[in-house]
């Protein structure tokens, strides 16, 4: 039980597979054209066997017409023969009037078997007229369905294109949705920000390092100038009261100032 239960279910997966296959590989459009020219293949051996239905059926009647032509022709036959007789038979002629007797009935039983062979042929011959009727009905039908299946073909075709078409115009907009290009323009907005900023840090960077050595040089040339006095100074070429007044008085040095420089040092 189990091992033919596992072969079923091999199986059935083996004819979905085989199914989804065929599913994918169906292209309705090339379908519906093979399902038309089947059918007017089938249309075409239907005429075929048709056409040859009413060949017989007109043979038949051709046949019943012939017998019954000579039907007629035997039973013209046999009244001339019995005619002929009777005349034989009023100039007493009896042999000759046996003759001509014996002559119609030949006629008359060569007429008897052509009616009986029309007879005979009444029936079939009505039969395959009935088959022909049917047949030209059913032809007539199958071309009507193939007129149908055309039309239906087409409708089909037009709708599975636009099914294809908006298929295509969903994978688009789902593709777009995906790249969205307002979030690329964002995406490079903020990049640009992000430079900007870089930039004016750079700036301010650049800026404040300047002012840095701007300030570095003024604390240069004060310190400059402390050097200069003091070697002044030591050297003896000037006073503290020189050093406070002519060409330095511009710093506003005093003796007094001097005293109290002393004093801070000592204090320190």
């Amino acid at each position: 039980m189990t091992k033919q239960s596992i072969f079923g279910r091999m199986s059935q997966l083996v004819r979905a597979n085989v199914n989804a296959m065929l599913d994918r590989a169906e292209d309705p459009e090339k379908m519906l054209d093979q399902m038309v020219r089947d059918f007017t293949d089938n249309i075409r051996e239907a005429e075929e066997a048709v056409a040859q239905t009413i060949g017989n059926l007109r043979m038949m009647e051709d046949d019943y017409k012939e017998d019954l032509d000579t039907a007629r022709s035997w039973g013209q036959k046999a009244l001339a023969a019995s005619r002929k007789a009777d005349d034989f038979r009023s100039e007493n002629n009896d042999e000759n009037a046996a003759k001509f007797d014996n002559l119609a009935k030949v006629a008359i039983q060569r007429q008897l078997d052509a009616e009986n062979s029309a007879k005979n042929a009444e029936p079939t011959i009505q039969s395959q007229r009935e088959i022909v009727e049917r047949l030209r009905t059913g032809l007539e039908q199958m071309k009507t369905k193939r007129q149908q299946l055309i039309s239906k073909r087409d409708e089909l075709v037009a709708r599975s294109k636009a099914a294809h078409a908006q298929s295509q115009v969903h994978d688009a907009v789902k593709s777009i949705d995906v790249m969205d290009p307002t979030s690329e323009v964002g995406r490079f907005e903020e990049k640009i920000r992000r430079e900007e900023a870089r930039v004016r840090g750079q700036n301010e960077l650049a800026a404040s390092s300047l002012d840095a050595q701007f300030e570095s040089l003024e604390d240069l040339g004060e310190q400059a100038e402390i050097e200069a006095r003091l070697a002044a100074l030591k050297s003896g070429s000037s006073s503290p009261a020189e050093i406070g007044s002519g060409s330095n008085s511009g710093t506003g040095v005093t003796e007094e100032d001097f005293a109290a420089l002393e004093s801070e040092k000592r204090q320190t």
